[in-house]
């Protein structure tokens, strides 16, 4: 019974709107499962997350992990669920500059009682009492080798300046990260950034923007415009020029003023299931676990000991390696949070006049 139970509860769970689901299936969680549901991006995301925490966990514990895709922006669907009570997953992923202040301050996660104190070895900014993240992705300035040998931009100040680098040029068609890459492109030092100059970052991109061949919408897209010589140069997600890279593309990555963000685990309050759910984002601090997660996704970790169990060679692609984040700054979660919806409102009117 419970067999046929778990197998169509699964069913379900991969292949309806999580939404939907949320108003359809209010039984869907039975706290006496010996089991969570943690959803995350899909796609390697899965592979790498079920290599590196599910399958440990489980063996580890007992406890175990139906793994669902969640949607391209988890914070509706995690506030929908909390509001209605009705858990179509017990833990997800969840961006710190994106999701994490909106979520607390609503009063929307279950608190996990994490401090840095209780782990070293993580880095700081990558925990908060109701929040642990475990893998580091950089936004990054990337172009194509064969347009540009060894003479390619290092900035985003090349990348604004069309005389010196001729090209197509492409960048993500939202405000995050790209009117602070604006910004930088006008001067502004990295440690200088916040709060935003919106009116100087707008100024900056009405120069860059007859430029720009393609806004990029989704990573994949990024991806597939400089792995096929579609752009000569773009603003990028790290783990996307790696993929275009290890395709066979001449693509080079520039650390230099990056933006990095930090993913992790978050559980939704009220959730049947939560102390199970701790014990797994507890777990994923672990330095092993999270080196093995470097293995499939050129994230890095956000425990520093984990570099001792990654190849030097590896360890070189990773965000996280001090070479490359001593170069590269943290987005304010804060400023983020107070002004994202009146900035994403002016980018989405601009990027269309």
């Amino acid at each position: 019974m419970t067999q046929n139970f778990d197998e169509k509860r699964r069913r379900m769970l991969q292949g309806a709107g999580a939404l939907a689901l949320a108003g359809a299936i209010p039984t869907l969680v039975r706290a006496d499962d010996k089991q969570i549901v943690v959803s995350d991006p899909g796609g390697p995301y899965t592979t790498a997350y079920r290599q590196a925490f599910y399958d440990p966990f489980e063996k580890a514990t007992g406890i175990k992990v139906v793994s669902v895709a969640r949607e391209s922006q988890p914070v509706a669907q995690f506030e929908a669920m909390v509001k209605t009570k009705n858990y179509v997953w017990d833990v997800t992923t969840l961006t710190l500059s994106a999701d994490i202040p909106y979520l607390e301050k609503k009063g929307l996660m279950e608190r996990i009682g994490l401090k840095a104190s209780d782990f070293p070895d993580v880095m700081p900014e990558a925990i908060t009492p109701d929040w642990l993240g475990v893998d580091v992705y950089s936004t990054v300035l990337a172009y194509r080798a064969d347009k540009f040998k060894d003479n390619g931009p290092k900035s985003w100040a090349d990348f604004w300046d069309v005389k010196k680098f001729p090209g197509r040029r492409c960048l993500r068609r939202s405000p995050l990260d790209t009117l602070e890459q604006a910004l930088l492109a006008d001067g502004v030092p990295l440690d200088k950034l916040y709060p935003l100059d919106v009116d100087r970052a707008f100024k900056s991109l009405d120069r860059i923007k007859p430029h720009i061949a393609i806004w990029w919408t989704s990573g994949a897209q990024s991806m597939q415009a400089i792995q096929s010589g579609d752009v000569d140069m773009i603003s990028l997600w790290n783990g996307r020029a790696q993929s275009a890279k290890d395709a066979g593309a001449p693509v080079t990555i520039v650390w230099n003023q990056g933006l990095y963000s930090i993913e992790g685990w978050g559980i939704p309050k009220g959730t049947p299931r939560a102390e199970l759910a701790k014990q797994f984002v507890r777990f994923c601090a672990d330095a092993k676990r999270q080196a093995v997660l470097t293995q499939t996704l050129a994230y890095g970790p956000t425990n520093r000991k984990s570099f001792e169990s990654i190849p030097p060679a590896r360890a070189s692609l990773l965000p996280t390696a001090p070479e490359n984040i001593k170069s590269m700054r943290l987005p304010s979660p804060e400023w983020w949070q107070e002004n994202r919806a009146k900035v994403t409102e002016r980018f989405n009117s601009w990027i269309i006049s």
